[in-house]
Formats: C-alpha cells, structure tokens, sequence
C-alpha cells in the first residue's frame, strides 16, 4: 500500500487522481484504510461517493470490483452462479461417453471450474495487487434481507458456498458502501461501518474540483459554471444538480467553445444540468437570466 500514513497523505492520493476532498471526508477515509473498517457514504446523487472508491483503487493500484445494487438483489447473484449451460454440456458428454458415475460427475460440475464468482465472492479470492476495493454501490435500492446477508457477510469477510463450503478473504477487501437514502439503511448495518455524509462543496471546494477534473476551462468560465449551479441548488427544484453535474456541463461549454454564461448559453444546455424536464421547464424565459445575474453578483469583490 502506498504510504498513507497521515490525512494529509490519503488527500494527496485522492487529489493525484482528481478527487479533491475536505478534511473530514479525508479523515474518514483514512480511519476506515488504517482500522480495516468498511466506510459507508450518504448523500445526495452525483456529489462523489461512487468516485472516491474508483480515486482510491486507482491510487492504490488496487483491483475495483462494484456490486451495484438495485431492487430484489439477493446473496446469489451478489456472491456466486453455476454455470448451468455448462454443466448440462458436461453431463451430456460424460453421458455419451459412457463414462457417468455420479459421485464423480457431481464432485466435478460443483466445482470451481463451473463456479462463476459474483462481485462478493471475487472480491474474497487473494490478489496480488493487495487486497481489492469493494464498492457496494447504491444500497438503498435493496431491501432488508439482503442488507441481514451483507451484515454477516462483512462481520467475518468470508461467504459459504453449500456445495463447496466456506470461504473466508485472506486480507479482508477495503469495502465502501454508498446510499442516496432513497429509504433508511438498518442501524444494525451503519455500525459495522464509519459514517459520512458527502454534502454538496462549496464554491471553493468545487472550483478545485472542476479544475481538476476539467482543466481546460477557462478560470473566468469556471467561476461563472459553478457560482451557477451553486444558487441553482437553492431554488425549489426536484433534483439539485450534483458535482458530477457542474463537471458534465463546463465539459459541454468547452465542447461549444462557449467563453461565458449568457442566458441563450444556458437555455441550450441545460439538460447537462438538470436531469427533469419539470426542472428545466422552471428555468426558461426570465428565471435563468434571474439565476444568471445573481451568480455574476456574487463573484464581484465586495
């Protein structure tokens, strides 16, 4: 692992692969690496959570394996599958062959060869590179028996498979957890973990972010984009645009050649901002010059 021995240091390595995080959030991440605790994230979509597990598995020259959650997820297809059209393809054979005896063939279809490793499982086997990053991803889209799986799962890091047994990671995988809180995770599962809520940036925090992950905007565009999309998150909208958002749209600036925010600007790009159309209808006529100008005003000197 490299030497990640201080905050400092765990900032400096998210902020060599274009994350750019605040102290706090650098603090957490860092007790989670040093405790071996998994790190779970809250917050709103698009403000980095997902980002900082792809920062840290870059910056450590570790392996990412991503469980993305979604609604009816279940401990099979998290952990491992047979490989059925596989396995009928051997039974035929060995049927024609002649060679069927069922203590073999059982021992062999039920065997690593026809085992097909789900993110879990995968993220349990040893690496050389050292222990991998598991990202579980969006968890709030599961449901409540999944989430007692995943308790017991990182209590011990280790999965059982019947017809193999158990299987328990030799170096338990740096595990990150993230949740738009669509619902409540369980209690019982955020104190196996170290908490932090990602908050939307400030406009400093955010101008660093877009400076790195968009370096070729210009300084006076990049003050204009993002003291934008900061008063745009204080208007009475169903889906605040996140940082990925400001990244996305300076990126689609660039593309148009654009040297600064007008109205028309705006108006033609929106959908890199905001994602519903109730949103962007709110937006038309009056109220993105309104916006506009309140940005501009904030960036002149007091």
């Amino acid at each position: 692992m490299n030497d990640l021995s201080s905050i400092d240091a765990v900032q400096d390595l998210l902020g060599d692969q274009g994350y750019i995080c605040g102290r706090a959030l650098g603090t957490v991440v860092f007790l989670a690496l040093r405790l071996g605790r998994p790190l779970f994230l809250e917050g709103e979509a698009g403000v980095g959570k997902t980002e900082i597990a792809k920062a840290l598995a870059a910056g450590l020259g570790r392996k990412l394996i991503r469980l993305q959650c979604y609604e009816g997820l279940d401990a099979s297809s998290a952990v491992y599958e047979w490989n059925f059209p596989a396995q009928m393809i051997a039974i035929r054979a060995a049927e024609a062959a002649g060679t069927v005896q069922a203590d073999n063939l059982t021992q062999d279809l039920f065997s690593d060869r026809y085992l097909i490793e789900r993110p879990l499982l995968e993220a349990m086997r040893p690496d050389e590179q050292g222990a991998p990053i598991l990202l579980i991803d969006e968890l709030d889209r599961t449901d409540a028996p999944f989430e007692a799986f995943l308790l017991e799962a990182l209590s011990d890091f280790q999965v059982t498979i019947p017809e193999i047994g158990t299987i328990k990671a030799p170096e338990p995988p740096i595990v990150i957890l993230t949740s738009n809180r669509t619902r409540e995770v369980h209690d019982a599962l955020k104190r196996r973990c170290l908490y932090h809520w990602v908050d939307y940036p400030d406009f400093t925090r955010e101008m660093e972010i877009l400076k790195a992950r968009a370096p070729e905007a210009s300084e006076a565009l990049s003050r204009e984009v993002v003291a934008f999309v900061q008063h745009l998150r204080t208007e009475d909208l169903f889906k605040k645009p996140g940082v990925a958002e400001t990244i996305d749209w300076a990126k689609c600036l660039l593309a148009l050649d654009v040297i600064n925010l007008s109205p028309e600007v705006i108006a033609d790009t929106l959908g890199a901002v905001l994602k519903y159309q109730d949103d962007i209808a709110k937006l038309h006529g009056s109220e993105a010059k309104r916006i506009l100008d309140q940005a501009k005003a904030s960036l002149e000197p007091a």
